[in-house]
């Protein structure tokens, strides 16, 4: 055999050994380069989660300044502990049963629905990636703290269309139910892989799984409490009963505008590529000017109807701009969004009056703002996005809505009859913060 061939094959036979370690060096850095992207997606979501979890949380307080503005003086303190009291019941609650019940375990059938019944179990202290259960997504204590946030919320609306009438221990005891259970049950049927989310039903944040059916929850409570004393005449004649703190409940609508943020950008799920980060931010400018067309809405319309414009209308429409686009946040442009929450303001403030027609008595607008504007929301995914129809959205809608709205009005009934919910006409008189409190928020100022 000639040199100049021996001398190349010796060379492939001393280089080989060393070739076999370079593969094997190269693809242990490919599968270190991919076990890293795969940490970093579930850090940065695990982060999403976490943002968009104490922005959600802040609503809390929202929900609490606008709910103690919008009473009168001498219930704000009685509004507060309400507040303070569901929020952190809901948190148990939904610790012990409702996290794994809204994902249940397998199927959406009984074995799988008895298997999510149990408490929520977080990932040991200080695991490895490469020993998490579910490798790819996010923390389950992250997840969790976004989620309850949600169910929270929903607690939290009939909180203020019940307000100055209710007693605080069966409410709370509704509460539990709710958060422990009832909201649970039916955001399993859309976000927990259920049989809405196989229908093709859309509800991209909770215009109709969180913001509905708080809003046909308090509708239920509304109607089997009744009206607050003295708000309805025999004569038909709607007795105003303003509330005792505007400044206060402006305070609230901001700081609930400010967690809305999360609230529907968090709801992306995601934040680990360019493509999630930029839809985020395009969810945050949607719900920024969907919130600005309910406002302006409802404080055109206010003056055109009033004459003169009324704040809590506009305080309202801002919040029903914001249910409004909560269904469907990611597809719109700027203008189509602007427009959504301009209906839903035009809602609240047509729908509000209507209400004290019917003497049901909203005492802050929960029900048209939350309820009517969450189904306008709803049933307008399909406009912005091709995914959606409106046959599915209907469906949807009526078995959230109707599930909330029987099933509140079976348990408010139930107490009801075994320990009562409303407090004497006496009480309403003097006050829930003295006679249910035995405090007063303003002390230092005479009560009306």
């Amino acid at each position: 055999m000639q040199l100049n061939k021996i001398l190349p094959l010796a060379a492939v036979a001393v280089l080989l050994p060393t070739l076999g370690i370079a593969q094997d060096e190269v693809a242990e850095a490919a599968n270190s380069v991919e076990t890293l992207n795969a940490e970093m997606v579930f850090i940065f979501n695990s982060l999403l989660f976490l943002i968009g979890g104490f922005l959600v949380f802040f609503m809390a307080a929202g929900f609490c300044m606008l709910e103690t503005g919008l009473v009168r003086s001498k219930n704000a303190t009685m509004q507060a502990t309400k507040n303070v009291a569901l929020f952190s019941l809901a948190g148990i609650a939904y610790f012990i049963v409702g996290f794994n019940l809204m994902y249940p375990l397998g199927d959406w059938v009984i074995e799988g629905w008895l298997g999510g019944v149990s408490p929520t179990v977080l990932e040991p202290v200080g695991v490895p990636f490469d020993e998490l259960d579910d490798v790819e997504y996010a923390s389950i204590g992250s997840d969790f703290i976004f989620q309850l946030m949600f169910c929270a919320a929903t607690a939290s609306i009939v909180s203020g269309a019940v307000a100055e009438r209710v007693k605080l221990f069966p409410f709370l005891i509704f509460v539990v139910v709710l958060t422990g259970i009832l909201y649970p049950i039916q955001a399993s049927w859309s976000w927990g892989e259920g049989f809405l989310d196989e229908m093709g039903f859309s509800d991209f944040a909770g215009s109709s799984i969180v913001h509905a059916a708080g809003g046909f929850a308090a509708l239920a409570g509304v109607i089997v409490i009744g009206s607050r004393y003295g708000k309805y005449g025999a004569d038909g004649k709607v007795t105003v009963m303003p509330g005792s703190n505007l400044p206060l409940a402006t305070l609230g609508m901001f700081i609930l505008w400010l967690g809305w943020f999360g609230f529907n950008g968090g709801s992306q799920l995601a934040m680990g590529t360019v493509s999630d980060v930029a839809d985020v931010s395009r969810i945050f400018a949607n719900t920024n000017t969907a919130a600005s067309g309910g406002a302006v809405a409802a404080l055109i319309l206010s003056t055109i109807l009033y004459k003169k414009p009324d704040l809590t209308m506009v305080l309202n429409g801002a919040l029903a701009g914001l249910v409004s686009i909560t269904a469907e946040p990611l597809t719109p442009g700027l203008g189509s969004a602007t427009l959504i929450g301009a209906v839903g303001g035009v809602i609240v403030v047509l729908t509000i009056p209507l209400l004290d027609k019917l003497k049901i008595d909203d005492v802050v607008g929960a029900i048209p703002v939350h309820g009517f504007a969450g189904l306008w929301g709803t049933l307008a995914v399909p406009l912005t996005n091709s995914d959606a129809d409106f046959g599915t959205q209907i469906v949807g809608m009526a078995a959230i809505c109707g599930f909330m709205f029987v099933t509140s009005f079976i348990v408010f009934s139930i107490l009801k009859a075994v320990m009562g919910v409303r407090v004497s006409d006496e009480d309403q008189v003097t006050g829930l913060d003295k006679t249910e409190m035995g405090m007063e928020a303003y002390p230092e100022f005479s009560n009306s």
